[in-house]
């Protein structure tokens, strides 16, 4: 007979509000690892200017974000860790990748980032890479376009939902990189509100 998948790591007991947020954590994880927002790097050949400015951006992982610190529970770092070592295995030419948690579990108020730079052919189609993946895998709707900030490139936003806890979540890209934001116990207009500010954070180019 068959055994059933085991899972990375063992869901804390149900009922209190950071079980609750922790177990939204790991299903939001599960999902950027079974490859939904995989990402793909291309060698490009024209458009020089946008070229030599994406080589210069990279992602960081800043101590704090939007006003929030960074989570040291080793719990969400071991999910982090995971979270980039599979983004360096599916990010082709890549020159940095993060992922991290800001805020605090025990109250709800969590940010995830998940992003990763590199040299990018079609923002455009891996934005729309990454907005059906996650459509799949954490239910995001009602995405639509939002200002992407200094930084430019294109960004949307919509409601998600995973383990019953609703989620904002962002998505970026640019020729220079992709990447993630999710505000758990949230929704996709919080997720809006704070987007520029926290891809501006997380986000550099030298």
């Amino acid at each position: 007979m068959s055994q059933p998948p085991a899972t990375p790591y063992p869901p804390p007991a149900r009922g209190s509000h950071p079980a609750r947020v922790l177990l939204t954590v790991v299903a939001v994880v599960l999902a950027l690892c079974g490859g939904g927002t995989a990402v793909a790097w291309y060698a490009l050949r024209d458009e020089v200017a946008e070229v030599v400015e994406a080589t210069g951006t990279r992602v960081v992982a800043p101590e704090t974000l939007a006003g929030r610190p960074k989570v040291t529970d080793p719990e969400l770092q071991r999910l982090a860790d995971q979270t980039v070592r599979q983004m360096r295995s599916t990010v082709r030419d890549g020159n940095s990748t993060v992922a991290a948690f800001y805020g605090d579990p025990d109250t709800g108020d969590l940010v995830m980032v998940a992003a990763a730079a590199g040299l990018l052919a079609d923002p455009e189609r891996e934005l729309d890479r990454s907005v059906e993946g996650l459509a799949t895998d954490l239910g995001v709707a009602a995405v639509a376009p939002v200002e992407p900030g200094p930084l430019g490139g294109a960004a949307r936003c919509g409601d998600g939902r995973a383990q019953g806890l609703p989620l904002g979540v962002c998505v970026w890209a640019d020729r220079g990189s992709l990447g993630l934001v999710v505000l758990f116990d949230a929704a996709g207009a919080d997720a809006r509100a704070e987007f520029v500010t926290i891809r501006g954070q997380v986000e550099r180019r030298d």
